[in-house]
Order: structure tokens, then sequence, then C-alpha cells
């Protein structure tokens, strides 16, 4: 694997570096080990989010050090996420060999990701675990970087909003593998972190040898190396508000998720009053239920999209929603009331994520560097999971240990994403 910046001449038109924009149908064996290598990619890197963490922070500190901690140790790595995505879109870009561009960032993420789990899964206090979960982020994106951009790559813009649902839905559906680890592996650290490991490297293996990933026909023209790493982490909003807009959308929905995914297995235990045991049952069977709408709603916004060729009425309808299932949790007062939640919550994001990452790519600035303006974009994903578990801890802490003001505020938040959505123009 050889990442250039080396000069080159002027490319003529019909002879670029990169990769001309797909028109034909893509395989199904493509679609098929894509979708699965995104569904392992995220069951390694949510099960610690999901409860993971909360199980290993909760060995390793006394109880009233556990929120603080386990706020730290996240947004530590979130933070990796946040360097590392738009970086590693940036070098998988400009990557120069005959195993393609995306291909070796594929395979040498999700063997860093293993090896990071590793020392997770031993970590014999907390310092070690938030540095190998700040690791275990920035390589786990090397490979999500590169896995996103094969989208672009390899799926023309009219199959592009049914890719993406099954891919958001993969997505999200890692959601329930996590939790059912944590059910099943719960008091075995080592198998609880290794597991979805092994398996995101097995997928992403089966994926890496199908994808056609063609190496670039030339070098791309170096642009100056500090130019070149602050364009990184850069889009121009006044030359792309479409971008900007979508950016912001996605950032404020984000956000909401996780002010409440991160203390969702503290909450049934403090706001719900429920043992460790029935916090971890009740929370797979809620992620279950959420699984479930969220794979439905998907799949049936993602088909309709493409058919009608819109994708903001779908947005901002799936944020409302998902606002107003944030905002039932505050009502709840039984794990009946939070399956509720879970289900109409399952349902707006469901209808958010089958249509969000198509719209994105149909406003990506310069076909050149899809992975680099895909890994910016995900500074919107990975941006609110630094952010989430501080300002929730503070309103937890304001709403005097309860988690009514968060859920409420989540709530807002969503519902503003939705109306950020509306100005884009370039995409019904």
């Amino acid at each position: 694997m050889v990442v250039s910046d080396s000069a080159a001449g002027p490319e003529a038109p019909n002879s670029l570096s990169y990769a001309p924009v797909p028109v034909e149908k893509a395989k199904a064996s493509v679609i098929a080990t894509m979708v699965l290598a995104r569904l392992g990619l995220m069951i390694a890197l949510f099960m610690p989010i999901v409860a993971g963490m909360t199980l290993k922070v909760q060995s390793l500190v006394p109880g009233p050090d556990v929120a603080a901690t386990l706020g730290s140790v996240i947004s530590m790595g979130a933070f990796a996420a946040l360097l590392f995505d738009p970086i590693f879109g940036r070098l998988s870009d400009r990557t120069v060999g005959r195993f393609g561009r995306r291909r070796p960032w594929l395979v040498a993420g999700a063997l860093g990701l293993l090896a990071c789990l590793a020392v997770i899964a031993t970590a014999p206090n907390a310092v070690v675990l938030g540095i190998g979960w700040f690791f275990a982020q920035a390589l786990g994106n090397a490979a999500v970087a590169a896995h996103t951009a094969t989208l672009a790559d390899q799926v023309p813009q009219w199959q592009r909003g049914k890719v993406s649902g099954m891919i958001g839905i993969a997505s999200q559906a890692a959601s329930l593998g996590a939790a059912y680890s944590a059910s099943l592996f719960g008091q075995n650290m080592l198998l609880l972190f290794l597991v979805p490991g092994v398996l995101a490297l097995v997928l992403v293996l089966v994926f890496a040898f199908v994808l056609p990933d063609r190496p670039m026909e030339r070098r791309p023209a170096s642009e100056g190396g500090l130019r070149t790493a602050l364009k990184t982490f850069w889009v121009n909003p006044r030359k792309n508000p479409d971008f900007a807009f979508a950016w912001v959308s996605r950032f404020l929905v984000v956000l909401a998720m996780f002010m409440f995914v991160t203390f969702r297995l503290l909450y049934l235990q403090q706001d719900l009053g429920l043992s460790k045991q029935d916090a971890a049952a009740a929370l797979a069977t809620g992620v279950l239920i959420y699984t479930l709408a969220l794979v439905t709603a998907g799949q049936i916004a993602g088909w309709i999209s493409d058919r009608l060729g819109r994708r903001k009425v779908f947005i901002w309808t799936s944020a409302i929603i998902f606002g107003i299932g944030t905002w039932m949790l505050t009502a709840a007062n039984s794990t009946s009331g939070f399956y509720w939640a879970e289900l109409v919550i399952g349902i707006g994001f469901g209808i958010y994520i089958a249509v969000d990452l198509a719209l994105v790519i149909d406003v990506l600035p310069n076909p050149e560097d899809t992975a680099k303006d895909l890994g910016v974009f995900n500074i919107a994903m990975t941006g609110p999971q630094t952010l989430a578990p501080a300002v929730s801890a503070a309103l937890v802490t304001m709403g005097g240990g309860r988690y009514d003001l968060l859920l409420a505020v989540a709530a807002g938040i969503a519902l503003l994403g939705a109306l950020t959505i509306l100005p884009v123009k370039k995409v019904r």
C-alpha cells in the first residue's frame, strides 16, 4: 500500500485519477457483502457503547464514579473517531497500489480494531481502558471511512436509496447484536469484546475479497502538505451550502440519539429501578423491538424514496418521529413504556438512516475526494458522540439524577435537526 501526494501532470478529462461515477447496477454479491461488512464493523464498535463499556467500567471503579468515568472514556473514543475518520478517508482517496484504494484500509482497520478490543477486555484500570478505546475508534474508523466510500464507488445514484437503507439498517441492527452480546457474554470480558471483533474481521475480509476495487490510473496531483492536511477537515459551506445544511441536520439528530444511547443501561437501572441483570435483559428486548421497527420502516422508506426521487421529506419526518419517541421516555415508568418508546424511536430512526446517506452522497462536492468529504460529513456522526456524554451527564445532574430533562432536551434537538434539512436545494 502506497499513499501518495506526489505531483502529477494535467489530466485529460477522460483520464481521471479517480474511478468514474457508476452507472450500472451494482452486483448482488457486492451489495450483500458490503452490508454484512458494515454490520460486523458496527457490532464491534457499538457493543462497547451499548453495554460493554458500562459493564467494564463497573468492574473497575466504585458505583458513584461509574457515570463520570463512562462519559470520559466514551468521549475519548468519539474524539478519536471525529479526528481520524476524515484523515483515513483522505488517505484512502489518495492511496495507489494494486490492491485498490479502499481494500487496504478495510483490512488494516478491522485488524487494528480487533487488537484494540483485546486491550480493552484486559484493561486493568480506567486509563488503559480509555487509551484502548481511543485507538479502537481510530483504527475502526479507518475501515468505516473506506467502507462508506465504496457506496459512492460501486453503486449508481438511482440505486443508492435502497442500498443506503440496507447499510443504515445494518448499522443500527448492530445495536441488537451488541445488546445480545452483553446478555450472552456479560460475565466474560474477553468473549464480550473479542467475539464481535472477530466477526467484524471475518465479514470485512469477505467483502474485501469480493470488492471490485480498481487501482487509480494515476497519482493525484499534490496540493502541498499543509494545504492538503487542512482540507482534510474542511468543505467550504459557502460554496457547498447543501452539504453544510445536511451536515448540521445530521449533527443535531445524532446528538439527540446519543444523548440517550450512551446512558440507556443506566437509565433502566436508575430511572426504572431495575437490577443490573434485569436491566440487561430489558435492554436486549428493547433493542430488539427498536431494530425490528427500524428494519421495517427503513426498507419501506428506502424503496419509496428511490421510487419518488425524494429524500428531504423522509429526513424531517423521521426526525419528528424520533423526537416524539424520545419524549415518550420521559413518561415511561415501566419496561412496557420503555418498549413502546423504543418502537417509535426505531420507526423514526429507520426512516432517517434509509435515506440520509443517499442524500449526502447526492450533494458531495467533489467525486475525486469522495472518502475525504464523507469523512468530513462523518464528523457530524462522531462529533455528537464526543459532546453527548458530557451534555447528558450535566442534564442528569440538573434534573436531580433523573432523566426527564435529558430526554426532553434530546427531543427538542431532534426536531431542530428536522428543520435544518429544509433549505437543501440540490435534492428534493
